[in-house]
């Protein structure tokens, strides 16, 4: 089974390696892909499960032509040629993941997609942001009974709420929401990460990020912001594919990974116990303590009491309560204990 719902109840941020079309066209690469992600930290390694022609038609004309942006001039069918992987890749792919002791996900684009995961054992799906709207798609999916991850991007709250309540119809609620921004790569300035902790508000479901914006800032950002999910696109070294331009290399992911786990424990809290090393470090506090020697028939007074370091003494507030007084015979760097307070006397 999926480990998603376990890593989100212990408090620990799910990492998801998205391989894409970053196997550029060979399993030897897509495999590889798989073992570095394991190595890197990755929980799960997410593919894509289409064919061109059940994305879209082999059409010449301008509405299946991409204009601007990273693959600009493409017609949509060649593009998806190019950038899928073979079905008959998917299983091994799958058995790589459980070799390597972590999940396989897949994103299905249409039913028969569902389908022939359902056939390799796939134990959770993923909803890409673009299929947001595919209602009847997200039907099928929940229909099985897995945990189903929905990305958001380009989502108007109106169509996540569709979204959510397609897999609810289906008696679905192993849902968990992911903020995206669909625009590749991203830029800092349209992530709207604040929506992380507006949507596990809104909805009261887990929320994740699927990030296309370079680096880890993101992800960190997104980590401490509320986000239980973070996926990244990752690519090897030198293989180049439609997707490698706005991907993260292996190792950069491995970096990515830690600074996430490690920002995650930095944003605990609310917390106000003193942790073991706070505790060691309240000797160099400042309190009381006599700074001359001081006879039992002398007045305290701020000239032979005052707050210094270290903490041995009392707190500084209770100077107020002693200066003024006498009564004891107190030596030069000996502190004001709780025990002397009671036996001061004010004049």
């Amino acid at each position: 089974m999926s480990h998603i719902f376990e890593k989100i109840e212990k408090n620990e941020p799910y990492m998801i390696a998205e391989m894409s079309a970053n196997h550029g066209g060979r399993i030897e690469n897509a495999l590889e892909l798989v073992r570095q992600s394991a190595a890197a930290g990755a929980d799960c390694v997410k593919i894509q499960t289409y064919t061109a022609d059940s994305m879209t038609i082999d059409c010449n004309n301008q509405y299946f032509r991409i204009q601007g942006g990273l693959w600009d001039g493409y017609k949509l069918y060649d593009l998806y040629k190019e950038a899928g992987t073979p079905y008959e890749w998917q299983g091994r792919i799958k058995e790589e993941c459980e070799k390597c002791g972590i999940d396989f996900l897949s994103t299905p684009f249409d039913d028969h997609a569902v389908d022939f995961l359902e056939n390799i054992g796939a134990e959770a799906y993923k909803i890409a942001s673009f299929e947001l709207v595919d209602i009847p798609l997200i039907e099928y999916t929940a229909s099985k009974g897995k945990p189903v991850i929905i990305s958001t991007g380009m989502g108007s709250l109106e169509e996540i709420e569709d979204a959510i309540d397609a897999c609810r119809r289906m008696g679905n609620n192993q849902i968990v929401l992911l903020k995206c921004c669909s625009e590749y790569p991203a830029p800092w300035k349209d992530m709207h990460l604040g929506n992380i902790p507006d949507m596990k508000q809104r909805f009261h479901l887990p929320v994740g990020l699927s990030d296309h914006s370079a680096g880890s800032l993101g992800a960190v950002v997104g980590v401490t912001l509320g986000a239980c999910v973070v996926e990244k696109h990752v690519k090897l070294p030198d293989v180049e594919s439609v997707d490698s331009k706005f991907s993260m290399e292996i190792s950069e992911f491995a970096q990515m990974v830690k600074d996430v786990r490690n920002a995650k424990l930095i944003a605990k809290g609310p917390d106000y116990t003193l942790t073991v090393g706070e505790k060691a470090s309240t000797v160099f506090r400042r309190s009381l303590f006599a700074v001359k020697d001081i006879k039992s028939d002398e007045q305290i007074s701020r000239e032979n009491v005052r707050s210094i370091r270290p903490g041995y003494g009392v707190k500084p507030k209770y100077g107020e309560r002693i200066y003024g007084g006498c009564g004891l015979e107190i030596k030069k760097g000996e502190p004001i204990t709780e025990d002397m307070l009671n036996k001061i006397k004010k004049q």
